[in-house]
């Protein structure tokens, strides 16, 4: 697996992510269990967004002495371009994530919990999942052309599903868990479960949190190889990974009241996935530039936003 990174940028890299996580949970730890308000929820966005943009930077300025000028421009350019496709399918977990919330009824202050346990856990996951995937690229190069398929599909299939709200009750996976593991129906504060040993019971917030896990098992199989459409380097692929998760929970808290303004957003993501999928199957007959990319991918996301905010929802337009 070739990369630009040398030893001192995965330690500062590490150092980076701890202290950045340390804060994040010093602070929840001293304001406590909360409901975030929509202020808090955009300064801890923007304070996210921030800091990926700083470690941009010094990324940039690293490599200007070690790289050729326009090799330190590009990377630099292939960091800013995964990190924005990333972050923008962040949003549809966190549109799962508020369907999760709503269904099992969490209470707006156990929510922070188990969204800094689902970041957590994202983390360690997509650095697993994107090893294993450089791995399969530096040995098979046609592993390439099933990452591009995939994404096609997966944005057709978004395309087409826009607005078909998702039957919980038959959900193979929590049927499971409600048929197999003895639980609770009423929330004990933050507790997972309660008693010991064998006695253990499993509250609602434990199932919630199994299947917060779980969606980011699955939206990081979609995830992963879209960036791997952007840059071939471990380095950049993870770096920009973590840093768009890193800001899922502010991120969260400011759009969960806004999911219904951007309603055509889906439709965005969609066209965005097959803009990448399209990429990777021809990227041995033409390789797209990473600034066109990037263009692409930006003007797909805000046109989707404006035109959800001009153009009404079915619902709201009839009954204006």
């Amino acid at each position: 697996m070739e990369t630009i990174a040398t030893p001192l940028m995965w330690v500062v890299f590490t150092a980076f992510v701890l202290a950045a996580l340390a804060v994040d949970l010093l602070v929840l730890r001293q304001n406590g269990p909360h409901k975030v308000s929509t202020r808090e929820a955009l300064l801890w966005s923007a304070a996210w967004i921030a800091l990926a943009l700083v470690f941009n930077a010094g990324l940039w300025w690293y490599l200007q002495g070690r790289l050729p000028g326009p090799e330190a421009d590009r990377i630099a350019l292939e960091f800013l371009t995964g990190y924005l496709v990333e972050k923008a399918l962040a949003v549809d977990n966190i549109f799962v994530f508020l369907m999760l919330f709503t269904y099992f009824g969490v209470p707006a202050k156990s929510q922070q919990r188990v969204l800094i346990l689902g970041v957590l856990g994202a983390i360690i996951l997509r650095g697993i999942l994107i090893f294993v995937g450089a791995a399969l690229i530096a040995k098979f190069h046609w592993v390439l052309y099933i990452f591009g398929a995939f994404l096609l599909f997966t944005g057709i299939k978004m395309f087409w599903a826009v607005g078909q709200e998702p039957d919980m009750d038959k959900n193979p996976i929590l049927r499971w868990i409600t048929g197999h593991l003895p639980l609770i129906r009423r929330y004990h504060g933050e507790a997972l479960w309660i008693g010991e040993g064998r006695r253990r019971k499993y509250t609602p917030l434990f199932v919630v949190l199994v299947m917060i896990a779980i969606t980011d098992v699955i939206f990081a199989v979609d995830s992963i190889p879209a960036i791997f459409a952007i840059t071939l380097d471990p380095f950049i692929v993870l770096t920009s990974n973590v840093f768009a998760v890193l800001g899922l929970r502010a991120l969260y808290f400011l759009l969960a009241d806004m999911a219904d303004r951007f309603h055509l957003l889906a439709y965005g993501l969609a066209l965005v996935l097959v803009f990448i999928g399209t990429k990777m199957l021809i990227i041995d007959i033409f390789k797209i530039p990473v600034a066109v990319s990037l263009g692409v991918v930006g003007a797909t996301l805000v046109t989707a936003m404006v035109l959800s905010l001009v153009i009404k929802p079915k619902g709201e337009a009839g009954a204006a």
